[in-house]
Formats: structure tokens, C-alpha cells, sequence
């Protein structure tokens, strides 16, 4: 995939999620942004690097469902969000927990932005699936299934992120949208179950696609 104008990403979308990782259930969206450099593809090495080794074993996995904006919009209501999509794709939130919650200010995106930390699909056309919120979501780390749930469990659905982030923004067409993860992640677990050399990192979302990255 080529490298978009930019990669705008949605926390806590999922309740449950927020659950596990102690936070409140949002209002609102909660938006961050991603490096577009982070980029790979969906069999690309996820390369652990040596900024990470600060703050100890960190690095974390998100299979999320990312929407690709088709055409350039602003402004843009719930109904009409459809006409803005140009396709669909599966994509990896990697995350730097320490980067992400105290090497930074309390500010996100450094941890999610390291090279290699945005996985995804060759996008799909935006037809090729029809209701957004009816997908089901897997997340597999060597094999065992950590994540598991659909998207009909989304606090904010996929048409309503697009008419909220295009409020008073324009969205470049390319843009990428990350629409949030589902319970469980890494970070959450006891033991906690960070990303290591030698693993292979797996994210399906039926009709959409699927990510293969092996961790080095």
C-alpha cells in the first residue's frame, strides 16, 4: 500500500476494551494519529527497534478494521459517509506501551508511530463487504486467538467516525482510518503478553483481508 497522507486512529472504540485497560467508556472519540511512515504490508517484519528496549518489553498488538477514504471530503454527515470510503483493509495498531503512556507527555503517538507499527491489508473495494458493523474480527499471536469479537461492538461506528473526524477537517483522499481495537490486547493480560522476536503476528477480518507479520 502506498503511503497515505495521513493515518488517524480512534481509542477505546470498543468498551470492553476500555474496560481492560481501566479507562472510562468515552463521550466522544478519542483520536490520535499515526506516522504514515509506520506502513508495511500485511506480511512485512514487524521490527522491534532499540528505542523500545527503554522502558523495558512493550510492544503490543491491535487488529483493527481501517476505512480507506476514497475522495476528498469535509464536512461530511452520517448518511453520506458511504460516498467518501474508497475501500476497507485489516490493519495492526503496534504499540510502544512505555512510549505510549509515560515517554511522552501523555501523549500517544510517538509509541504508535516507531517504523513498521501500522501493518495492513491491500485495501478491498468498498463493496466487497456490506454492513461495516457486522464483521467479525480475530487477532492470533503464534497460533492462539488473543482477540475475538465484531464490529457491531463499536461505540462509535465506522459511518459516524468519518462525519465527526470531517468536521471542520478536510480528509485527503488515501487517508487512512483506524477505527479501534476489541478486547484483548497484550497489555491487558496477566502476564502481560508482549510482541518478541520470532513471533508471527496474525489479524483476519472476514471479507476484508488478512495480516501475516513476523516479529524481529
Amino acid at each position: 500500500m502506498n503511503i497515505p497522507p495521513a493515518i488517524f486512529c480512534i481509542g477505546r472504540n470498543y468498551a470492553t476494551h476500555a474496560a481492560e485497560m481501566n479507562a472510562p467508556v468515552p463521550d466522544r472519540p478519542t483520536v490520535f494519529m499515526k506516522n504514515p511512515a509506520s506502513i508495511i504490508s500485511a506480511t512485512d517484519t514487524i521490527t522491534i527497534p532499540p528505542i523500545c528496549e527503554e522502558g523495558g518489553p512493550q510492544v503490543d498488538f491491535e487488529g483493527e478494521l481501517a476505512v480507506i477514504i476514497g475522495s476528498t471530503c469535509r464536512d461530511v454527515s452520517p448518511e453520506d459517509a458511504s460516498s467518501c470510503i474508497g475501500g476497507w483493509a485489516a490493519a495492526n495498531d503496534v504499540s510502544a506501551r512505555w512510549w505510549q503512556k509515560e515517554g511522552s507527555g501523555g501523549q500517544w503517538i510517538r509509541g504508535k508511530s516507531f517504523d513498521g507499527f501500522c501493518p495492513i491489508s491491500e485495501p478491498v473495494p468498498v463493496d466487497a463487504i456490506g454492513n461495516p458493523q457486522e464483521l467479525t474480527l480475530r487477532t492470533l499471536v503464534n497460533g492462539e486467538c488473543m482477540q475475538s469479537a465484531t464490529t457491531a461492538d463499536m461505540i462509535f461506528p465506522v459511518y459516524t467516525l468519518i462525519a465527526e473526524l470531517s468536521r471542520g477537517m478536510t480528509l485527503l483522499k488515501g487517508t487512512v482510518i483506524l477505527t479501534g481495537t476489541p478486547e484483548g490486547v497484550g497489555a491487558a493480560r496477566t502476564p502481560p503478553v508482549w510482541l518478541k522476536p520470532g513471533d508471527l503476528v496474525q489479524v483476519e477480518i472476514e471479507g476484508v483481508g488478512m495480516l501475516a507479520n513476523p516479529v524481529a
